[in-house]
């Protein structure tokens, strides 16, 4: 992969959202479209952003008995997406029929713990141990089931690289330096990810909430 930012492009207004694609497009590998995206607009919103001719990651985190999260993936197998992902937490079972449903070019990958959460939101789950403990037990958890790799946050990409050589690692919730950490709690730069092995980087704000989104992505581009 040239360019490992994929621009999470969750807008709700499909216009906004094909403007904002276009003017980023030379500047970022693929585009990630969300549950926001995709409860608004669908598999039409899909096609709309497809056009335009970069790889679509469906960040849709499927999470449901096996049978069910099977028969989601064969119903977006039309929009032939570059990545979706499932949750790992919805077990072997789960992760085993979602890949063998998954098209033959779709990478499956496990999100492991979101990155608006830390280890007091853990504990408030029943969740023992640090952040980075419960990351590497899913991300065995998603080998083993045959998945294509994880989403885990920048802090624990590189002990998963580590531990799983040919995963396929797609971290979100990232900064670019000096910009604001907003919702987020675990982050790191872009460079930092992809220093510690990480395959895709997902970037939203920083560049779709620029004065300027183009050179934003042109600026985090120049960084990697």
């Amino acid at each position: 992969m040239s360019n490992p930012v994929y621009l999470a492009l969750d807008l709700p207004q499909l216009d906004a959202a094909k403007a904002l694609a276009q003017k980023v497009k030379g500047h970022v590998g693929g585009v990630k479209l969300g549950l926001e995206f995709f409860c608004a607009h669908g598999h039409h919103g899909v096609h709309e952003i497809a056009h335009l001719g970069l790889p679509i990651f469906l960040d849709l985190k499927l999470h449901d008995i096996p049978n069910t999260v099977a028969g989601a993936m064969q119903a977006i197998h039309v929009l032939e997406p570059a990545i979706v992902t499932v949750h790992a937490s919805g077990g072997r079972a789960m992760m085993e029929d979602a890949k063998a449903a998954a098209g033959e070019h779709c990478k499956v990958v496990a999100v492991t713990m979101l990155t608006s959460l830390d280890e007091r939101d853990m504990a408030r789950t029943g969740i023992t141990g640090t952040p980075h403990e419960h990351v590497l037990r899913l991300a065995e958890l998603a080998e083993a089931s045959g998945l294509d790799g994880i989403v885990c946050s920048g802090h624990e990409v590189k002990s998963v690289h580590d531990q799983w050589k040919d995963g396929y690692f797609v971290v979100p919730g990232l900064r670019p330096a000096g910009a604001s950490v907003g919702d987020q709690k675990r982050v790191v730069t872009p460079r930092h990810a992809r220093d510690d092995g990480a395959s895709v980087l997902v970037i939203g704000r920083p560049i779709s909430r620029a004065d300027d989104p183009a050179q934003a992505a042109r600026d985090i581009e120049a960084t990697l």
